[in-house]
């Protein structure tokens, strides 16, 4: 007991002597970037911001979200410097406002939708594609609300091309955003989401489930883009990460999250 209690003490030490040589250095960085970013790149953005903040004098501070209610927020000017949204119109109907910097608009992936349940469910999703989701033992789909989540619209679009959606629109439940849907289909809440290839392949969400990707055909492209907000407290620094992001190492993490990439 001893032994073990001296462990777990060693541990919590170790632990916190990381968290404080991490925020220790943190607080030597002497610029920041906010960014708002849709809630499909939540591991992404992380390990891409780990990335950069390892050859830069920069922390990236990072919200998660849906794309339509930081849109909201931005046209009030909420604290942000950089917008990194599910769909490239958000950040192209801001510039059209006047709310942006000239000449910061890009494309940085082509988001892709799969069909999520957990590991232990007995839905056959490989033999079943989206036609699972009509299933007499699925009760409630989860799903990003379409009212302002881009992967939200794509997910009905998908379901309108499989012709189940009249079929399944009454056992829909929606997330505030795609990350909260994958959360119903794992807690339980749901037996199946309509999410994120990205958040599907991330490591802490992998292992927990079984998916198949949704056909490309069956909804319009999720080109996802960003921009520069106009009151950008250092807008150096907010150009420093768009470049990383668009650039080869950037490109390379979004890839292994399984996002398609615009063309150079």
């Amino acid at each position: 007991m001893k032994i073990g209690v001296a462990l777990a003490a060693g541990l919590s030490a170790a632990l916190l002597t990381a968290c404080d040589q991490r925020s220790a250095a943190d607080r030597t960085k002497t610029h920041q970037v906010r960014v708002a970013a849709a809630s499909d790149l939540r591991f992404a953005l992380n390990e891409l911001a780990r990335r950069f903040e390892a050859d830069h004098d920069v922390k990236v501070m990072a919200s998660y979200g849906s794309s339509g209610t930081f849109y909201t927020q931005l046209l009030n000017q909420a604290p942000f410097d950089l917008f990194l949204s599910a769909d490239l119109e958000y950040p192209r109907q801001l510039a059209a406002r006047g709310l942006t910097i000239d000449g910061t608009e890009f494309q940085y992936a082509v988001g892709r939708l799969v069909v999520w349940t957990r590991r232990s469910s007995g839905l056959d999703l490989e033999a079943a594609g989206l036609r699972t989701l009509a299933d007499p033992a699925v009760a409630h789909v989860a799903i990003a609300n379409p009212a302002h989540a881009p992967y939200g619209r794509a997910a009905v679009a998908a379901m309108q091309s499989a012709a189940v959606y009249d079929a399944v629109r009454q056992n829909l439940v929606f997330g505030e955003n795609v990350e909260q849907a994958l959360q119903f289909a794992q807690s339980g809440a749901a037996d199946v989401g309509i999410v994120a290839l990205s958040l599907a392949l991330a490591p802490p969400v992998k292992d927990q489930g079984r998916y198949v990707i949704v056909p490309l055909e069956t909804y319009p492209r999720i080109t996802q883009g960003g921009i520069i907000l106009r009151w950008a407290a250092d807008v150096d620094s907010a150009r420093a990460l768009r470049a990383f992001i668009i650039g080869a190492e950037g490109r390379a993490v979004l890839k292994r999250y399984g996002f398609f990439l615009p063309e150079s």
